[in-house]
Order: C-alpha cells, then sequence, then structure tokens
C-alpha cells in the first residue's frame, strides 16, 4: 500500500525516537508498538504492550492474502486505512441485537457469533472497544490469523486480555486496562503501513 506521510506525522516519529530508542525490538513489534505509541502519545506502552513477531508476520501474511478484517465496534473500523478492504463490523446489525437478547450476552458478544458466521476461519481480528467481544471470541473455534486485543475499561479488559494471551491465540494485546479504538486501529495499521517508514 502506499499512502502520504504528512510532516506532522514525521515529526511525531522523530520525537517519540528521541524519547525512546525501539532499535532492539524485532521489526514488527517495533511497527506496532511505536505506532501505537504514536496514535496515543502515552509511553508507557513501551513496556505494556505485549507482541509475538511470529503472530504478527502470520497476520501480515494474512492480510497481504485478502483475509477479511473484523472489528468490534465502528469507532475502531473508522480508525482503519481501508485501502480498498471491506470490514467486517455486525454490531449494529439487528440479527446481532436479536441474537444479544436471545442468548443473554451483550451485542459485542452476539456480534462476533454473527461476524464468525461469515468470515470463518483465518480472519484478522481487531478488539478496541468490548471485552465480552474479547472473552466471545477467546472461546470461540475462530482460529484467526491474528487478534489485536486491545479493549479500554475498568470492567473486564485487563482480565480480557490476560485471557487472550493465555489462550495461545496469536495475538497483541496489553496488560493493564487501558486500550481503546484508536490504540487498536493503530496496531493493526502498523501492520498494513509495515513496508514505510515514517
Amino acid at each position: 500500500m502506499t499512502r502520504v506521510v504528512h510532516p506532522i506525522e514525521r515529526e511525531s516519529y522523530r520525537i517519540l525516537r528521541d524519547r525512546v530508542d525501539l532499535s532492539h525490538l524485532p521489526p514488527l513489534t517495533r511497527a506496532v508498538t511505536e505506532r501505537v505509541v504514536h496514535a496515543s502519545a502515552d509511553l508507557d506502552y513501551v513496556t505494556d504492550l505485549v507482541c509475538d513477531e511470529a503472530a504478527l508476520a502470520a497476520g501480515l501474511a494474512a492480510l497481504r492474502v485478502g483475509a477479511p478484517i473484523v472489528t468490534d465496534v465502528w469507532m475502531v473500523a473508522a480508525g482503519i486505512t481501508r485501502a480498498g478492504r471491506e470490514i467486517v463490523c455486525p454490531v449494529a446489525e439487528p440479527a446481532a441485537a436479536k441474537l444479544a437478547r436471545e442468548a443473554g450476552v451483550t451485542r459485542s458478544a452476539a456480534a462476533v457469533r454473527v461476524a464468525l458466521d461469515r468470515v470463518g476461519p483465518g480472519a484478522v481480528w481487531v478488539v478496541g472497544c468490548a471485552p465480552t467481544a474479547l472473552v466471545e471470541l477467546i472461546g470461540r473455534d475462530a482460529r484467526p490469523a491474528l487478534v489485536v486485543g486491545l479493549p479500554v475499561g475498568f470492567v473486564g479488559a485487563a482480565e480480557s486480555k490476560a485471557a487472550l494471551r493465555a489462550s495461545g491465540l496469536p495475538a497483541v494485546s496489553n496488560v493493564g486496562e487501558k486500550g481503546g479504538s484508536a490504540v487498536a486501529a493503530a496496531a493493526l495499521n502498523a501492520l498494513l503501513y509495515v513496508e514505510e517508514k515514517p
């Protein structure tokens, strides 16, 4: 993918690299960490983010062959550079609301079930808002190429990310309560932009 890197973004990366040296990190881990820090202006992600280089490589390979991208909410989808990609996000669809009522789960959890029926195995999942979506995904036989699990909040966020790491699924997460749509989208964008040098 090609895009024009704005001078403000270049300056932001210069400042980031002046403040912290991440050159010791493997290339994809470094790309994700830098983009998350750039998007959040939060240097705590340098030590809080949990990346696995092999998982990131698998996610990148899946994206390169057109794997579907599934998000938990439209705020995450809005932050992802689409480059002609369709993003699956059924959380606002009537089917997800109906399933949530019938199954007694959150709409975000129900949306995971709806999305999984559409995309099957090998998708890239990006969760930045709803811990219940992440828990639902972990409990399903989704066989994802990669899970970007960075939901935010005081209720269930840290626990859902700990469960993601314990699950053995290929993933990016962090160890605390923070996260969010912008951070999750940034982590995925890092893979989409991996061949660029801002």
